[in-house]
């Protein structure tokens, strides 16, 4: 379940950092949800490190959403104290602010909540039969 999460939640921050760079009235510079190239690269990267950590190290995908949501959450809680100026590299407005820290709770309750395969895929162990001498 876990493996399957982090796929997901990665295809869908990948694409919402894609979408900002293309001209659009939702995703980047003037839209509904404001970003700038930084923020949708930190995006793009956040989301590639999800899908990476499902194709390469399935085992630890729980870890990784739950650290992948702390950060979306942070950025979300850092812009709307800071009023979308991220640290000075990066600036969104109030409404990703928002996306950001109800993302991030839902990923880092994905990673709270699911099961690693690596855990549940294991066949129970039997002990061995007696022998008879």
């Amino acid at each position: 379940m876990a493996k399957t999460l982090t796929i997901i939640f990665g295809v869908i921050i990948v694409l919402f950092g894609l979408l900002g760079f293309v001209s659009n009235p939702l995703i980047g510079t003037g839209a509904l949800f404001a970003t700038d190239a930084v923020f949708n690269s930190i995006c793009i990267i956040l989301g590639v490190i999800l899908l990476a950590v499902a194709f390469w190290a399935g085992g630890n995908s729980v870890l990784w959403l739950q650290i992948i949501g702390a950060v979306i959450f942070l950025l979300g809680l850092i812009g709307i104290f800071t009023d979308g100026a991220l640290l000075g590299i990066a600036y969104t407005n109030s409404a990703v602010s928002w996306l950001d820290l109800i993302a991030g709770a839902i990923i880092f309750a994905a990673g709270m909540y699911s099961k690693d395969e690596t855990h549940s895929s294991m066949p129970p162990v039997s002990p061995l039969p007696p022998s008879n001498q």
